[in-house]
């Protein structure tokens, strides 16, 4: 299991269009921690002033391979850093860095560093797509040099395709991945979060106060970790985080969620369903705003049971070990109260795992909260932590439990 250190970042600067971002970039850099010396080349200037970026940075920006004020930059520059990453990279400074050209300082810090790289294109798409350029970073991957993008959409020319330079906050997931373990590497993980809304008319419904957060701390754990996440989110005010890894599903009503997982759920190695999913539904929905005047001092609902989607998944997956199962329990009961509940609903509902915890004493939009896991091996006290600490705790123990477990081949494809 292989983990670095991206502490210190040596960030090229080439010249294209996207160099504008570099500020943006140096500034979510060192916001996450991170300290960053920056070296341009001189096409750079064109588009960014090296002030903007020593102003952000905090250190003076290299340009000139001959000012070396005294010592031999380039290699003290390339000592000093965890990982060096380029961004953005024209077609011209790939084509260099595959063939081994140093004739700037960007070429020949990169050529006198011996870490990770990363690389975030920024070019025309004829150019990216060019044989020359696919042959170039072809070389470079074979490298171990990691690339992060390009993005399709609108470029500066005008054009739509492949060849747009990732925003920064990506870059900074890429970062963030290369030190963490690479334990779900390879695996399709499928994460439900948040709560749903059970329509009784257009601008009333039934739903819960559940915020999705430890959702989007699973996924965004699990990006960071290999895995590529379908996140099937409720409704929520909370932003995910960007992550060329995670892609989001949003859904409404619990029928919307059930569809979502269940035509997926084949498809992937790991369903986690930490929804806070609605048991009832209006059976019928008005069409219009019911008015109360119409209503009178009382008003009967009835009520239809929702799909058991984490007992249809069990149903779909039959006797298999994969899809591993994942579920919560959010009761309103403590020590063995909550554990025979847990253990009641990990029979009933065919999973592997059960996370249950005592509403009563945090959980939902709660930033802190506890965890019991619960499995047929016995239970595990997860212990309180913040949601983002949570979810490394959750896919930790996840991770030694499917180890334990059979495998599924033809799921894992190992």
């Amino acid at each position: 299991m292989e983990l670095r250190r991206t502490k210190k970042v040596l960030l090229g600067v080439s010249g294209g269009i996207a160099a504008y971002k570099a500020p943006m970039l140096v500034r979510a850099l060192v916001k996450s921690g991170r300290e960053v010396r920056v070296v341009m080349t001189e096409a750079a200037h064109r588009f960014v002033a090296p002030l903007a970026l020593e102003t952000v940075s905090g250190y003076r920006v290299r340009t000139d391979v001959f000012d070396t004020s005294g010592s031999v930059d380039h290699v003290e520059e390339a000592r000093w850093a965890d990982v060096m990453v380029v961004a953005p990279a024209t077609a011209n400074i790939l084509a260099k860095m595959a063939h081994g050209l140093a004739d700037d300082m960007l070429t020949t810090m990169y050529l006198a560093f011996s870490g990770t790289v990363v690389v975030a294109p920024g070019m025309n798409t004829r150019m990216w797509e060019h044989a020359a350029t696919r042959h170039n970073v072809s070389l470079l991957e074979g490298r171990g040099v990691r690339f992060v993008g390009p993005d399709s959409g609108e470029l500066a020319c005008r054009e739509v395709g492949a060849g747009r330079m990732v925003d920064p906050e990506v870059l900074v997931s890429a970062l963030d991945d290369l030190e963490k373990p690479n334990d779900f590497n390879w695996l399709h993980v499928m994460i439900t979060g948040g709560p749903t809304r059970e329509y009784i008319d257009p601008v009333r419904f039934i739903s819960n106060p559940a915020s999705g957060k430890t959702a989007i701390a699973l996924a965004v754990e699990s990006a960071h970790r290999g895995a590529d996440v379908t996140l099937v989110l409720g409704p929520t005010n909370l932003k995910v985080p960007v992550h060329p890894r995670i892609r989001v599903r949003k859904v409404t009503s619990s029928a919307d969620m059930a569809r979502e997982v269940l035509n997926d759920f084949m498809n992937q190695d790991i369903l986690i369903m930490s929804a806070a999913v609605a048991d009832w539904t209006p059976l019928h929905q008005q069409p219009r705003k019911m008015k109360k005047e119409d209503m009178g001092d009382r008003m009967e609902l009835r009520l239809a049971r929702t799909t058991d989607i984490l007992k249809e998944a069990a149903a779909l997956r039959g006797g298999r070990p994969r899809p591993y199962l994942v579920g919560f329990a959010a009761e309103t009961a403590s020590g063995e109260d909550l554990v025979r509940l847990a253990e009641e609903k990990l029979q009933r509902k065919g999973c592997d795992v059960i996370l249950a915890n005592d509403v009563t004493a945090g959980g939902f939009g709660q930033d802190i909260n506890r965890l019991l896991l619960v499995s047929r091996s016995g239970v595990e006290d997860l212990g309180e932590h913040s949601k983002t600490r949570l979810a490394q705790v959750i896919l930790d123990a996840l991770r030694r439990h499917m180890d334990s477990s059979p495998v599924d081949t033809r799921q894992t494809g190992s």
